[in-house]
């Protein structure tokens, strides 16, 4: 099997937001391929939805939204990878590409209705299109949409069916985390803590990218 390209993709969720422009150029500086951008709705069930009192939408409330987006790309070329954990992914697909998101990642659980919709816009937009998946999510649930998308998550049985696709893995990732993730065929890492917090952050990117290609090796 031919070797999908690593891609190491801070997430800027753990930067320092006072100065994101600054610190998304110390990433890309330190070897980083992506900058990781989560786009969540928030209530205290941590689920994929935001919600007031009365259990109404009245303003989604994210950490990262369009605004953001619209102001770091005036400051990075970088390829901006946006994870959308929201309940209607289509209502942030023309916002996000008008501020310059590259990618748009959405759940598969919030739109099983009108995926192949929301693909086919994300592409005319000029972006490219990935799913995600919660971890008690079936794999098969992807299996239909598959062909249409470039990036998507989980792993080892995606890579052994899909061996040409980006597949992402994100969440508590670094150089002693790495290798699960490696091993079983992912070649986007997403590392928020354990590259922003390190000492070196070039050295724990380094480690996550020779791991990514080590395990490559072995397929």
């Amino acid at each position: 099997m031919a070797a999908v390209a690593a891609k190491i993709a801070p997430s800027m969720l753990s930067s320092d937001f006072a100065n994101l422009a600054s610190e998304a150029e110390r990433m890309v500086r330190c070897g980083a391929d992506w900058l990781h951008m989560d786009i969540m709705e928030n209530d205290q069930k941590g689920d994929l939805s935001g919600s007031d009192i009365a259990g109404k939408h009245f303003v989604p409330n994210l950490t990262i939204g369009a605004p953001v987006i619209e102001s770091l790309r005036k400051h990075t070329k970088a390829y901006l990878d946006c994870h959308l954990m929201v309940t209607n992914p289509l209502d942030y697909v023309e916002p996000l590409a008008k501020a310059g998101a590259s990618g748009f990642t959405f759940h598969v659980e919030a739109t099983k209705d009108h995926w192949k919709e929301l693909v086919r816009t994300i592409k005319t937009k000029g972006m490219r299109p990935g799913v995600a998946l919660k971890p008690a999510t079936s794999v098969e649930e992807v299996f239909p949409l598959a062909h249409l998308l470039e990036q998507e998550v989980p792993v080892r049985t995606l890579r052994k069916k899909y061996p040409s696709l980006d597949i992402e893995v994100d969440g508590g990732l670094g150089p002693s985390t790495i290798s699960m993730a490696a091993s079983a065929g992912a070649n986007c890492i997403v590392a928020g803590s354990s590259v922003f917090g390190a000492a070196e952050p070039a050295e724990a990117i380094s480690i996550l990218r020779k791991n990514v290609e080590g395990a490559q090796q072995k397929f």
